[in-house]
């Protein structure tokens, strides 16, 4: 589960704190704004029954992006959820690609969560 999704699950359980859920919802407004969103482009892109493993990573040359995720990971510490920085230079077949990221799906023996 990436790091998005393990912040959205804290922030929807109503586990932050008052200024933790103001920064997370800055901190997502900011990312929404900076990159496209692959659902706007291919709605089915995240849909379980069609793309069961689809996982976005974010592309190196993104540092634009990959620099603000700190925050991210500084609630998730708070809040005891373990995540770790996994870079790869073959993370899956690429299902979605635009300049900063891609959407790639795996072998189900492969997924690792």
């Amino acid at each position: 589960m990436g790091i998005f999704a393990l912040a959205n699950g804290l922030a929807q359980d109503g586990r932050l704190s008052p200024a933790e859920h103001i920064e997370w919802r800055a901190g997502n407004d900011w990312y929404e704004a900076a990159f496209t969103d692959p659902t706007t482009v291919d709605p089915s892109i995240y849909d379980r029954a069609i793309n069961p493993t689809a996982t976005a990573w974010f592309k190196v040359s993104a540092t634009h992006l990959t620099d603000r995720l700190q925050r991210y990971l500084d609630i998730l510490q708070t809040h005891g959820v373990a995540c770790v920085r996994v870079e790869s230079v073959n993370p899956g077949r690429i299902i979605y690609e635009d300049t900063d990221q891609v959407v790639v799906v795996t072998d189900t023996a492969q997924v690792v969560d």
